[in-house]
């Protein structure tokens, strides 16, 4: 594909292979502005038009469906070009429609011919003409949620059943916003508020965190492209993640296992709070990722850091049983606390993959869970909101491991603002609760 010089052109085709391939929003776009030389001052719109279009999908379709006639005959081109149009028109006050009609009729020249051009002109014509449909016809509360915030409505069932119907739809709202970028500062190379002094007299406005006791908030600039990134004083990570560390309550010298620890983030953070003592072994599926923690380890100059590319279910035939006296496994999941980062994964995920996820979330935990030695602590945590990956799968592994039982005692090392969301040595962080990603955290202790 030659190389694309308009904005507009660069998020169509960015929509297209997110649908095509199921590629994550994320990783693409980044590949995409390099891709196409995208200028540093169209970055923030075509951000805004990718993000903002996925994030909106299904209701960017309700607004459509009455202004097309052959549904079912419209190319996925064109109705990913409607769709960008439509998310302009309705969302973006600063975009005057006149500029969203003739980008519009442009791409539809260039990709198709007139006859589709015109049929674009005339489909946007009319929304303009008679307004888009209103979601009061809508009468089932939880499909009028649904289409409202664009989630799949099996979700929004599912979220509703389990925590209720006003908790669901400030959750469904707030995944339509932007995150903010939070960093946790390396407590071995400087703290809090002399990192922020620094980064403001660079003209990077960061606050304190709200949570973590080592996070900060970039209000402006970004944070990856400071010195103080570069040379190992932060590191990106969200807030409800940096509670990891702390829950497992890691002591000098202590030998830890992060058993999926991909990108490292979480490794990083143990080796930090470890004060550069003992060790932090950490395994991942596959290499490269395995060097990615190596070289976030390598930034931030730690040298208590190990990691070997090793399926962690089978991890018992490569160390000791007992030979660790903390272990971590942040295991693979669904992703549904970091929607607002990644607005695919709402549509891409299905019921069998959370119930196929829990069965391989399980299978890690009882792989691992010999290695711990007796009076060690093992953290479970996972990036979702989701009860089966959850709390269900703890009372599963609880029900069949007699030698482990719930740490009550990690309230004391979470930090006040969370204390009252743990249940049964249970965290389960929704992303309205402080802004954070959805995060679920339970801590277990082996007897002995």
């Amino acid at each position: 594909m030659k190389k694309l010089t308009n904005v507009r052109d660069v998020a169509l085709e960015t929509l297209l292979l997110v649908e095509k391939n199921q590629a994550y929003s994320n990783l693409l776009l980044n590949s995409m502005i390099k891709k196409h030389s995208v200028k540093e001052k169209d970055i923030p719109l075509l951000t805004e038009l990718v993000y903002g279009t996925l994030q909106r999908k299904e209701t960017l379709d309700y607004f459509l469906t009455p202004f097309i006639k052959k549904a079912n005959k419209l190319e996925a081109w064109v109705r990913v070009l409607l769709r960008l149009s439509i998310y302009q028109m309705v969302y973006l006050d600063r975009v005057p429609e006149r500029a969203v009609f003739f980008e519009a009729v442009e791409i539809a020249k260039k990709r198709g011919h007139k006859g589709i051009a015109s049929l674009v002109n005339g489909i946007l014509r009319s929304v303009q003409r008679e307004g888009i449909p209103t979601f009061e016809q809508i009468t089932d509360p939880v499909e009028r949620l649904s289409i409202e915030t664009s989630h799949p409505k099996w979700l929004v069932s599912k979220w509703v059943q389990q925590f209720g119907f006003e908790d669901t739809k400030k959750m469904c709202e707030t995944n339509l916003t932007a995150p903010a970028q939070s960093a946790r500062v390396n407590a071995m190379k400087s703290s809090v508020h002399n990192l922020i002094e620094e980064l403001s007299q660079s003209g990077v406005q960061v606050e304190i965190g709200d949570l973590a006791e080592d996070a900060i908030k970039a209000g402006k600039g970004n944070l990856v492209q400071t010195k103080a990134f570069t040379e190992g004083f932060l590191s990106i990570q969200d807030e409800s993640s940096m509670l990891v560390a702390r829950a497992l309550g890691v002591n000098v010298g202590d030998t830890v296992l992060d058993a999926c620890a991909a990108p490292g983030g979480k490794t990083t953070h143990i080796a930090e709070r470890l004060n550069g003592t003992g060790v932090v072994q950490s395994l991942d599926l596959h290499e490269h990722k395995i060097n990615l923690i190596l070289s976030q380890a390598n930034r931030l100059q730690l040298q208590n850091v190990k990691a070997e590319a090793l399926d962690s279910r089978l991890a018992g035939e490569r160390f000791e049983s007992e030979s660790f006296d903390k272990v971590l496994v942040d295991a693979p999941c669904s992703g549904f606390g970091v929607i607002r980062r990644k607005p695919d994964i709402k549509y891409s995920k299905s019921q069998a993959d959370v119930l196929k996820l829990a069965t391989l979330q399980l299978s890690i935990l009882e792989s691992v869970s010999p290695l711990l030695k007796k009076g060690g602590i093992l953290v479970y945590s996972t990036c979702t909101i989701d009860q089966e990956e959850n709390s269900d799968v703890i009372d599963k592994f609880l029900e069949k491991h007699s030698e482990f039982e719930l740490d009550e005692s990690v309230i004391e090392r979470l930090p006040e603002l969370v204390k009252p969301y743990v249940k049964r040595a249970q965290l389960q962080l929704l992303p309205h609760y402080f802004g954070t990603d959805g995060f679920y955290i339970a801590c277990l202790r082996k007897k002995g």
